[in-house]
């Protein structure tokens, strides 16, 4: 159980990173790394698609269903495609929050195995 424990934090985390680490100050909307690299035209969606695929390898490790994957690959793949349409995709990225999502998936799974304690997770 500790072990699923530490490596749903860790996970939590990097999705933490990708999607909410920063606050834009004025408008107070969070946004992570995966918006801000995703500003880089034509390669930024695509660096970001290394934590996201990471995501979705530890999800695998840990236990997780194929249609749990498969709806973890569909939102990675949704904030890709999207991602990579000019000013609308960098506006999407900030919103959507793909990472969260995955690992909110995970945890849910998780928790229902008995893998992990209940309770919210680290970065709510």
């Amino acid at each position: 159980m500790t072990d699923h424990y530490a490596r749903l934090q860790r996970l939590e985390k990097i999705a933490h990173r990708m999607d909410t680490a920063l606050r834009i100050p004025i408008i107070g909307m969070r946004v992570g790394y995966d918006s801000i690299i995703g500003l880089i035209p034509g390669i930024g969606d695509i660096l970001t698609l290394a934590p996201s695929a990471w995501i979705i390898i530890e999800a695998k490790r840990l236990g997780a269903p194929p249609h749990l994957l498969g709806r973890m690959a569909a939102n990675t793949g949704i904030d890709a495609a999207v991602g990579m349409v000019p000013l609308v995709g960098d506006l999407f990225d900030a919103t959507f929050k793909s990472n969260r999502r995955k690992v909110a998936l995970l945890r849910e799974h998780l928790e229902c195995k008995g893998a992990v304690p209940t309770g919210q997770p680290q970065f709510a």
